[in-house]
């Protein structure tokens, strides 16, 4: 996997003060999409487990209180993606407890194929549903469109 972008201080993907990555790969295209740089899943920087470590590190630090690991892209769930966001989220959830994950996915919950869904069990909140254009509204949280579903996972 790749990545294009982490922040290790966001508070715009997620409530509260979170560590986001945006990762490259997403197949969804969607007109008027925020991240078309992150479409290409060769582009970026690699996914290791150095990052791994940075990320778990982070979400650790009592320095300043996080709140949880947002993952976006490009698109967490795309395949070629799924065994490292898999693992990504497995180690969060034992190394860093009271963390929550939130997943921004173009994919719908209820078309996820079993790789997917074997992500679910670690995400607390999942937004599902491509971008479309004509249902934006930047007044939305934590969604583009109106389309956009937040489901609480756990």
């Amino acid at each position: 996997m790749q990545y294009h972008q982490y922040f290790p201080i966001d508070v715009v993907n997620g409530p509260g003060t979170r560590c986001t990555l945006f990762v490259s790969g997403c197949e969804h295209r969607c007109p008027g999409c925020y991240n078309p740089g992150t479409w290409n899943p060769e582009s970026g920087h690699p996914f290791d487990e150095a990052m791994v470590e940075q990320i778990l590190n982070d979400l650790n630090d009592t320095r300043i209180r996080r709140r949880g690991l947002s993952l976006s892209g490009g698109d967490p769930l795309f395949p070629e993606n799924c065994a490292a966001i898999e693992n990504l989220c497995r180690r969060v959830r034992e190394s860093c407890p009271g963390k929550d994950i939130w997943l921004w996915t173009g994919y719908l919950r209820e078309n996820l194929t079993p790789a997917q869904e074997r992500i679910l069990p670690y995400v607390d909140v999942l937004v599902d549903g491509p971008f479309i254009a004509a249902e934006a509204d930047p007044a939305l949280a934590f969604r583009g469109s109106h389309n956009q579903r937040i489901l609480t996972l756990a």
